[in-house]
């Protein structure tokens, strides 16, 4: 494992969950002098995979493509800042509700699996494009109307439990698709199963009902940089209708296997691996680095899931372990040391069991942060199989074996979550 490690339907549907601001024609007359015409602006190193042809087909075929192309218009219908903040409000929560009703079957979509994640990921990017495009005859701030869009592309807001007494609440976070310069078409399992799983009520292993909640986090350094990880899980933790009573991240880990990762380490170091932005973290095994802005807190956290009901019970289609191994600095040291049974005493992080990766920060992030507001909840990290089965020609987005791998890993996450959220 350690040796792993290291190698590491329609326009006219879509009418109707569009937000109203596009489709009031009015108002969209008097803000057409708003605008002026759309700059020629560089994209990210995000963005531009977007000329790839397979992206937009990846978005059409979901019955996207409408959220990409109305988007400036509604964005030329705003005349101050707050209403391009609502608007963008708006949007973002629509294309997350898109998404999650879709990939529950509750709307058609194209060519694709229901529990594609793809669609969402480049929709919301060339919707993050345009904005960058905008030129309103008002100052905004462009990074934070981007903020609120992605936190509200991405289930951050307006995705809170419904209260109901005795109803278990189970809070979990997947991630975008990742790796795109060696294969554009991927996708991420996690984020797939956060959609599938979102706003379900699930019966867990002992009889009593569950409502999941669920986010998916960008592969980016700069927003874990920015709090993307503690916004999403602050309210999570704090007490009141809104809490979870057991949270667990997610991302995409070994070949053929789950584990449930017994330590997280505070330090990132997975250079010369990038994140989606081609940006590097600034850590490497030998020098290791804390992330800019992260709390205090220990070298290592350890999980308080069960992982031992876990993986006593769920064993199929894939077998599900619980990963000691971390690296580690040992105390007096300078040289990094694997170890197999988890840190010594007073030793400096270098990796926990998922690596030095954004999948071993947003664990690290998220129980750090449940140590300090909610020390009594179950907490950790799954980490799924890696997802394959695309088909050999490139020009193919899809086939039985992706989609059966896909639809599978979900549903092992799902009897993952029934067993681990069970009340002790």
């Amino acid at each position: 494992m350690m040796f792993l490690r290291r190698a590491a339907s329609t326009a006219a549907l879509l009418v109707t969950v569009l937000p109203v601001a596009v489709a009031s024609p009015a108002h969209a007359a008097d803000g057409a002098s708003a605008c002026r015409p759309p700059a020629s602006v560089p994209l990210d190193a995000e963005q531009a995979r977007l000329s790839d042809a397979r992206t937009t087909a990846l978005v059409e075929r979901a019955g996207f493509g409408d959220f990409v192309r109305r988007f400036p218009a509604a964005l030329c219908t705003t005349r101050s800042p707050a209403e391009a903040e609502r608007l963008l409000d708006s949007w973002g929560q629509a294309l997350w509700q898109t998404s999650v009703r879709r990939a529950q079957g509750q709307r058609p979509g194209g060519g694709l699996a229901p529990g594609d994640d793809r669609p969402l990921y480049w929709a919301r990017l060339g919707m993050t494009a345009e904005l960058a495009r905008w030129q309103p005859k008002f100052t905004v701030d462009r990074v934070a109307l981007r903020a609120r869009f992605e936190d509200a592309s991405r289930g951050l807001t307006d995705n809170a439990f419904r209260t109901a007494p005795g109803v278990r609440r189970i809070f979990i976070s997947g991630f975008d698709p990742f790796g795109l310069d060696a294969e554009i078409r991927r996708a991420n399992p996690s984020g797939s199963a956060a959609l599938q799983l979102n706003g379900r009520r699930v019966t867990l292993a002992d009889g009593s009902p569950a409502e999941i909640r669920a986010v998916v986090l960008p592969v980016r350094y700069a927003d874990f940089d920015a709090g993307i990880v503690e916004r999403a899980f602050a309210p999570r933790l704090a007490a009141g209708p809104s809490s979870a009573d057991i949270i667990t991240t997610v991302s995409q880990g070994y070949p053929g296997i789950f584990t449930l990762e017994d330590w997280a380490g505070r330090a990132r170091s997975a250079d010369p691996y990038p994140d989606n932005a081609r940006a590097l973290s600034g850590g490497t095994r030998e020098r290791p680095v804390t992330a800019p802005g992260l709390g205090p807190g220990p070298e290592f956290i350890r999980t308080t899931l069960p992982a031992d009901v876990v993986t006593a019970a769920v064993q199929t289609p894939y077998r599900v372990l619980l990963n000691t191994e971390v690296t580690e600095i040992p105390a007096g040291g300078t040289v990094p040391v694997d170890r197999a049974d988890g840190p010594t005493p007073g030793s400096r992080a270098v990796a926990g069991g998922g690596g030095g990766y954004l999948s071993n920060e947003v664990a690290y992030r998220s129980n750090r942060l449940r140590g300090e507001l909610a020390p009594h909840l179950p907490g950790g990290h799954l980490h799924t199989p890696v997802l394959t089965g695309l088909p050999a020609d490139p020009q193919l987005l899809t086939g039985p074996e992706f989609e059966g791998n896909e639809s599978a890993i979900a549903a092992e996450v799902r009897a993952v979550l029934e067993h681990a959220a069970v009340r002790r």
